[in-house]
């Protein structure tokens, strides 16, 4: 998950994909078949860059991406704003069904 600002995410998340990321390609691929979902939380605009630069990292590490009813995003700006957008919480709910049917799927 990440805070979006300035249209992208953090940078403790940037520096988090681009030292897991060569770690886990100079070691044979360590996020391979892992499930992931990416999930931003959003004032207003930016979301969809910061969702898409998560998932590349995602399926450039050949993981696994469940999807929701929408993009996995909340909308807010002060503690507990998101907590509000009750469209964000259906999408996290759906996303959440999701990624337990499918991990249940993989591991049997």
């Amino acid at each position: 998950a990440s805070p979006t600002y300035f249209a992208n995410i953090s940078t403790e998340l940037k520096a988090l994909i681009d030292r897991s990321g060569m770690t886990s390609i100079a070691n044979g691929g360590m996020f391979r078949r892992k499930v992931g979902a990416a999930v931003v939380a959003v004032r207003r605009g930016g979301s969809i860059h910061a969702f898409n630069a998560i998932n590349h990292f995602f399926f450039i590490g050949q993981m696994i991406v469940p999807g929701s009813t929408y993009w996995n995003m909340g909308f807010g700006l002060d503690k507990g704003d998101v907590e509000k957008d009750e469209e964000g919480l259906r999408t996290m709910e759906v996303l959440g069904e999701n990624m337990a049917w499918l991990l249940k799927k993989i591991h049997g």
